[in-house]
This record gives structure tokens, sequence and C-alpha cells, in this order.
């Protein structure tokens, strides 16, 4: 007789509706999962900064970090749902946000608003950078869904930066 835990693990399975096959539904979900921890990563650290942003250009600056982080924390739904429709299994836990990110956290007590900005931008080019990786990785698989939605979200990241970099001016 099926444990309880069997079961679950039957039910959580999911066929691949494009027909990849599990290296490629593999591939995909190992570098979309890496890229959906990134982007709870920056979401919360561009939450951080918005929230403890101090200094002349208060103002400006909270209103664009909270802009950005919402336009950050949007694609995450989009992420986690394209790994389960192409049959993968995605994120469960901030650990394992934790184990897969590679946007590193600032806990520092104080950074000055010149210095969050400048972190934010770096940020937003290293996760352009590791949305490119990706994509290439969906093209590889002929993923056509996930490279579409990856060109958006990395020029939406150019644009952060973009901002991130003129405010710094």
């Amino acid at each position: 007789m099926p444990t309880h835990a069997t079961e679950s693990n039957k039910a959580a399975k999911t066929s691949s509706p494009d027909d990849f096959t599990p290296e490629q539904v593999k591939e995909l979900s190992i570098a979309l999962n890496a890229l959906l921890a990134d982007v709870f990563a920056l979401y919360i650290k561009t939450k951080n900064f918005h929230w403890h942003m101090s200094g002349p250009h208060f103002r400006d600056y909270h209103l664009l970090l909270d802009e950005q982080a919402d336009q950050i924390f949007k694609i995450s739904d989009d992420i986690a749902e394209r790994v389960r429709k192409i049959g993968g299994q995605t994120i469960r836990s901030i650990g394992q946000i934790a184990r897969l990110q590679r946007i590193a956290d600032n806990d520092y007590e104080f950074v000055p608003a010149h210095g969050m900005l400048e972190e934010l931008q770096a940020d937003n080019k290293a996760l352009a950078h590791s949305l490119r990786e990706a994509h290439q990785v969906a093209a590889d698989a002929n993923d056509y869904a996930t490279t579409s939605l990856i060109e958006v979200w990395i020029d939406e990241a150019e644009r952060r930066a973009w901002f991130l970099f003129e405010s710094t001016r």
C-alpha cells in the first residue's frame, strides 16, 4: 500500500506539455530555479534598501526602489509557473533560495543612498547576465515560450540598471 508521501510525490509530477526530454526539463528547471532564487534575493534587497533609504533624495529613491521591487517580484510567479509548465519542480523554501541565489545579501546596518543604488545597479546587471545564460539553455531546448519571457526580463533588468546608473551620476 503506498504511503501518503509516495502518493503526494506521484501527484506532484507533471507531464511535459511540449515534449521536452527529461534532460531538457532538468536543465531548464535548474536554470529557471536559479533565476527564481536571484529574483527573490534581489526583490528582498531592493525592498530592504527602499525601507532604509535616507538622505536628500529620499522620496525619489524610495519611490524608484518600490517601483523596481514590484517589477522584480512580478516575474517571480512567471518563472515558477514556467518551471511547472515544462514539467519541472520549483523551489520550495527560503533555505533553497539561499542555496541557489547568486545575488549577494546585504545585511549592513547602514548603507548610504549612493551605495545602495550602485549595488542594485550591479545586481540588476548580474541578473541580466544570468538571464542571458538561461536564455541560451531555453534556446538550446527550443523552448520558445521561455526565451520570449526571458527577453522581456532582460530588457527590464537593463532598464532598472540604467535608471540606477543615471541616479548615481
